[in-house]
């Protein structure tokens, strides 16, 4: 029996979602029953273009879906998600998971209480270039990475750690070991456009003596998503953006008679997939087998609250330095709500 799916939300990244639903149910792999907006000529204009029913109401498609997209602001994750994980709907719910890590686990118990899979939209994990590279990780050390993107006016209700940095704090988790103890946290930001974090540097230290040094910035003149990080032996390089892998290692001398050997570069080959459909495809196999999804919300969970020690500590930063006035008044965390 084909899951039958829907989308809530479709602003800019939920019509994205809508748009492979629809690719999925044409194909016949699943069967797409409607979009939901809270604005109702948008809705309408989904659906016309997928030629599907609307509507403004999510809580009308309980009992009419298995499984849906959520891609709604960031504070409405838990108020939707949680009544429809309890009435046994599938959710991916795009990043970060919820507003606070409170949300995050009302979240993961109704998903529990309602025997439904929750799966949260890490989408940089399933980049072709991070699937190639992946096997071939083994005790990474050192990371660097940055994320750059253009000014736009989306996603400006939330920081830039919240909007961009969490895709690399998700990754350098996963890469280094769910695990792993985070044990020291250091960051800086400044709003630059906005009144919120716009540009942010974070370092992470880990349990096992892994560093990460993390920029992202969304007031960029150019795209940039680049990791590099050291492993013993290797060096690793990825570029998101032009979806490109290399493992650069030692390599024997050329010359028997040379004592200097040389260094053999690897370009991983890539099977050039859309990381979005790749994603929806891996949750919707998970919901239909009742399986553990890639992403699970106790990964998302783990990704928000790394979020929120980032967000804490350059606040202290801006703070000690007499800076505190640059920042909104209105902090994105509550510290006595995700501890």
């Amino acid at each position: 029996m084909l899951l039958r799916t829907a989308a809530i939300g479709t602003g800019h990244l939920g019509r994205q979602h809508a748009r492979i639903h629809a690719a999925l149910a044409a194909e016949g792999r699943t069967e797409f029953v409607a979009v939901c907006d809270a604005d109702e000529a948008t809705a309408r204009r989904i659906a016309s273009e997928r030629e599907i029913e609307w509507t403004t109401d999510w809580r009308s498609l309980v009992g009419r879906v298995d499984a849906v997209s959520l891609a709604v602001p960031t504070e409405a994750h838990a108020e939707i998600a949680c009544p429809l994980l309890e009435a046994g709907v599938h959710v991916l719910v795009e990043k970060p998971i919820s507003h606070t890590l409170a949300e995050a686990d009302r979240m993961t118990e109704a998903a529990a209480r309602g025997g439904a899979t929750l799966m949260v939209g890490h989408v940089e994990r399933f980049n072709p270039a991070l699937s190639a590279l992946y096997p071939h990780v083994r005790q990474p050390l050192y990371f660097e990475i940055h994320r750059v993107g253009e000014f736009t006016a989306r996603s400006l209700d939330i920081d830039v750690v919240l909007d961009l940095m969490i895709h690399d704090l998700d990754i350098v988790q996963w890469l280094v070991g769910s695990e792993v103890e985070v044990t020291d946290v250091r960051a800086v930001g400044i709003p630059v456009l906005t009144e919120r974090v716009d540009a942010a540097n974070a370092r992470i230290e880990f349990a096992t003596g892994a560093v990460a040094n993390i920029t992202a910035s969304r007031v960029g003149m150019e795209k940039i998503r680049k990791m590099r990080f050291f492993q013993p032996h290797d060096y690793v390089a990825v570029d998101y953006a032009a979806r490109y892998a290399s493992i650069s290692s030692l390599a024997p001398p050329p010359d028997p008679a040379s004592a200097r050997p040389g260094v053999q570069l690897r370009r991983l080959d890539i099977d050039d997939v859309e990381p979005l459909r790749a994603e929806i495809e891996s949750f919707l196999r998970a919901a239909a087998a009742n399986e553990p999804p890639p992403i699970t919300g106790a990964d998302g969970r783990r990704a928000l609250a790394l979020a929120l020690r980032v967000l804490e500590r350059i606040h202290e930063h801006t703070a000690n330095a007499g800076l505190h006035h640059a920042l909104a008044a209105r902090a994105t965390f509550s510290t006595t709500d995700n501890t």
